[in-house]
């Protein structure tokens, strides 16, 4: 992707799990007087955050993003900001208004200032119905309302694409794993946490199954990945553009914890299943993302031992 001289980059969401990341991904691509990090947080030990340009930015006060977009003169935005699923399943009704309500704001500027979107989706859009290996095109039936507001979001952005002709683009997250940033969460948030427990206390109650296999991504990739659509050509995107399928890793809680008792010896996992369970049960095991690497050349690049060995260490 090329940024005009005039042009700067918005994102929302940028205090969390992966806007943490992609704010100084950006930043080291374009210099940071060309990236505007936004959240409804002040900062607060985000360092990577605090070396640039931030602004307090709620995403349902779309006069407020507005004047952002006018002022710093945005021409990309990077829409992260949203209530995840489990925190969705305490309170669906503000997830539903954060989620629907702030993209609805940001498409809708997209189109008045002709803006591109990056607008990630996530595994959560799959349902029971979906098959264990999911295809693109699988059903997307899900049962958390997290998951409904991805789906409804993959509907909206196919809608301002084809009939507004924004330029929008997005991703089918896994659950990402990172250790720069906590956990925000997610169902997936397990494959986090077990890192900070088993070097701080050497143990840890995984709130999943041991055989629970879920697709999974380290968050360098997913840096990558995001990066890489948005540099790709948009002639050769097809309709998954709202919600690209892609893989990274699939692995059970059981071999996580088993990896990292191979470096931390006395690590003890023991696995006490609560709801989360059922949203997990409800995901695929693993991601087909054949139109990813055909359409613009996805391939992951971390496999479950590199992964464990770069939690480790950065979080030591």
């Amino acid at each position: 992707m090329t940024v005009q001289a005039d042009s700067c980059i918005l994102v929302t969401g940028a205090l969390g799990q992966i806007g943490t990341e992609l704010v100084n991904a950006l930043r080291q691509r374009h210099g940071s007087d060309s990236i505007i990090a936004t959240d409804l947080r002040e900062i607060d030990g985000h360092s990577v955050i605090a070396s640039g340009k931030f602004a307090i930015a709620d995403v349902l006060d779309k006069k407020e993003l507005e004047n952002l977009i006018i002022k710093h003169s945005v021409g990309t935005i990077y829409h992260l900001a949203a209530i995840l699923s489990a925190t969705g399943e305490k309170n669906p009704e503000l997830c539903e208004r954060v989620n629907l309500g702030g993209l609805a704001n940001v498409l809708e500027l997209a189109r008045e200032h002709n803006l591109r979107v990056f607008s990630p989706s996530s595994i959560a859009v799959f349902g029971p119905d979906c098959p264990p290996f999911a295809p693109q095109d699988a059903p997307l039936n899900p049962t958390t309302m997290y998951g409904m507001t991805k789906v409804a979001g993959e509907v909206m952005a196919k809608y301002y694409s084809e009939i507004h002709s924004v330029d929008i683009r997005g991703l089918r997250y896994p659950g990402l794993i990172s250790w720069k940033a906590p956990p925000g969460g997610g169902t997936t948030d397990y494959a986090v946490e077990i890192f900070h427990h088993a070097i701080n206390s050497s143990s840890y109650n995984c709130f999943v199954r041991p055989d629970t296999k879920l697709p999974m991504m380290y968050m360098d990739d997913a840096i990558r990945a995001t990066l890489e659509l948005m540099d790709a050509p948009i002639d050769s995107l097809s309709s998954a553009r709202a919600g690209y399928n892609i893989a990274g890793l699939s692995f059970t809680a059981e071999e996580l914890s088993e990896e990292i008792a191979m470096r931390i010896p006395n690590f003890i996992c023991n696995f006490e299943p609560d709801i989360r369970q059922k949203y997990a049960d409800s995901w695929p095991e693993s991601i087909d993302d054949s139109f990813a690497q055909k359409e613009w050349n996805w391939s992951p690049k971390y496999n479950l031992q590199q992964l464990v060995e770069e939690m480790l260490k950065n979080l030591s």
